[in-house]
């Protein structure tokens, strides 16, 4: 459509693929790692880059051998563009939401800590009992997921409670306790009880920076980095399982990962802590708008009534 200006100049009302197209170059800084992420190919992308630019009549990109990078309009352009995206994913959603619930497409995010674990049961009872229900699943640490919710690329995510987010609302699920995992020759395996305060000093493995689960053990167990010796960090709790299981310092698990069985086939036991709150809290989080929030309660009631059956 095109629209005439008073000066006789005719521009052209750019589109929703394009402010998607323009927003993923944003993220990316490349325009081939952000048409991979939109599913076309990088021609497609930046054919339709230029022909956003020729609509608004303004250089949004900045272009060179080595990077891409917006103009501060550009950057103007698509603070404004995620907004509008989301306020369109919303009319969908309001739509989504006036049928019976679980009958259109949920969008979930979920943490690496926490999707192995729930997401198998969860997901077979779910096409057991509600098969209309389409799930897109994303794996991905905490920051990254709720980017995309805030962005509208998701609709709800299910990740560990507390973690900052700004126009969102939460709903707990469940407690996940926290462990001690060593070999039975450790020093913390031996007391009469074990207390948080037992880990100072002590040389432990964890996830590296990023991974919430990391923060909130260290949160949980009233530690900052620097009272351990962390001589190893890694990217997954199977890898540090091995590690430990090798003589090499001490971890924490979450329960559900326990529960899974992920210490199997090790010598690793397992001791609990004589303190109560030494755990991290599972819950699902989404916009504050979303017009889906019924659907998303029965959806963490759904989950509970997975696991609690599983257990």
């Amino acid at each position: 459509m095109f629209d005439k200006t008073d000066g006789g100049h005719v521009s052209r009302q750019p589109t929703l693929k394009q402010l998607k197209y323009l927003c993923a170059v944003a993220e990316h800084q490349h325009f081939g790692q952000a048409a991979k992420a939109c599913h076309v190919s990088q021609s497609t992308l930046s054919a339709s880059i230029v022909e956003l630019e020729d609509a608004l009549s303004a250089s949004l990109v900045e272009r060179n051998n080595r990077s891409v990078l917006l103009t501060a309009l550009g950057n103007d352009v698509v603070t404004r563009s995620r907004a509008i995206l989301t306020d369109v994913n919303d009319v969908v959603a309001l739509c989504e939401a006036s049928r019976e619930p679980f009958q259109g497409t949920i969008r979930m995010g979920v943490i690496p800590t926490v999707a192995p674990f729930v997401l198998p049961t969860m997901l077979k009872a779910m096409r057991a009992e509600h098969p209309a229900c389409k799930f897109f699943v994303r794996e991905d640490l905490s920051n990254a997921l709720v980017n995309a919710l805030q962005i509208g690329e998701l609709d709800v995510l299910l990740l560990a409670l507390p973690f900052p987010a700004e126009h969102t609302d939460t709903l707990a699920l469940f407690e996940d306790p926290f462990y001690l995992a060593a070999l039975a020759s450790s020093p913390l395996m031996t007391g009469a009880t074990l207390k948080t305060q037992d880990l100072h000093g002590a040389e432990m493995l964890l996830l590296e920076e990023g991974h919430c689960l990391r923060d909130h053990a260290l949160e949980a167990c009233k530690l900052r980095a620097g009272d351990i010796n962390m001589p190893y960090q890694a990217t997954s709790l199977t890898t540090i399982v091995q590690m430990v299981a090798n003589g090499i310092g001490t971890t924490l698990l979450p329960k559900m990962a326990t529960d899974a069985g992920i210490t199997e086939g090790t010598d690793l036991q397992l001791r609990s802590f004589n303190e109560s709150d030494v755990g991290r809290q599972i819950g699902l989080m989404w916009r504050k708008k979303t017009p889906r929030k019924q659907e998303f309660n029965l959806l963490g009631a759904f989950i509970q009534s997975c696991l609690s059956e599983e257990g």
